[in-house]
């Protein structure tokens, strides 16, 4: 591991641990050249599937979008960027659990709309009224029912 602060590519572990869930491995590491301490922290490397757009073109999947896009939607909601990172992570999951090689980009939208719908109304009908493509307050009002009859059936 190539030191951050002198460049020395020999160091030493100082100590290991399993972190998020045991998910990722936390290194303590100590340059064996400038004697400082760093941390590195490891994770499985996991293919993830190319994304098929609506138009055809296909794109590395890509878990920043989809933190940006929640980001977006819980603008100025009570969610903590914790709270966002297990929503992506749990998305990031699932799209990996299909197992498939390519996974089109309306699957990703629609785990993301019920993540939203589960954890935050408001931030929903944020998403969905962009994922969805809202033409008027027609189509808005009628997601905004069906959402307070969901409500109603708990």
């Amino acid at each position: 591991m190539k030191c951050p602060f002198c460049d020395a590519l020999e160091d030493k572990v100082v100590d290991s641990r399993m972190a998020k869930e045991g998910e990722l491995i936390r290194r303590r590491r100590e340059c064996l050249g400038c004697k400082r301490r760093y941390t590195t922290y490891e994770r499985v490397e996991e293919t993830l599937p190319l994304v098929v757009k609506k138009d055809g073109r296909r794109e590395p999947f890509d878990r920043g979008k989809i933190i940006a896009g929640l980001k977006r939607a819980c603008e100025k909601r009570p969610i903590s960027m914790a709270t966002i990172e297990a929503v992506a992570d749990h998305i990031e999951k699932r799209i990996q659990e299909l197992g498939e090689t390519e996974v089109a980009s309306r699957t990703i939208g629609e785990e993301v709309m019920e993540a939203l719908r589960e954890l935050d109304q408001v931030a929903y009908v944020r998403f969905a009224s962009v994922y969805r493509d809202f033409k008027d307050i027609d189509q808005f009002m009628d997601e905004l029912k069906s959402l307070a009859r969901e409500r109603r059936e708990r």
